[in-house]
């Protein structure tokens, strides 16, 4: 379900989402994206329509302001990773 890119990803940039690892191998990267449903976007304009419909305050957010945001993770391909903490 997730690349490899993705869950690499993720697994090197958690802290910016948690303050102590939720995974430590790649196998344990892939379950909690898995188990938290964490959602693939291609642009930055997804992310910001993903986040507003899930509720979070994202009018007036720059894009940058969206790629700084916790739970989004920029992808080397060019997309983006949503984990809800």
């Amino acid at each position: 379900m997730y690349t490899e890119e993705c869950i690499q990803t993720f697994l090197e940039k958690q802290g910016q989402l948690f303050d102590e690892p939720v995974a430590e191998t790649y196998e344990e990267a892939e379950a909690f994206l898995e188990d938290c449903m964490a959602v693939v976007v291609d642009s930055i304009k997804e992310v910001k329509k993903y986040l507003d419909d899930m509720g979070a305050d994202v009018e007036g957010m720059s894009a940058d302001e969206l790629e700084e945001a916790s739970e989004v993770f920029a992808l080397p391909g060019g997309q983006y990773l949503i984990v809800e903490g």
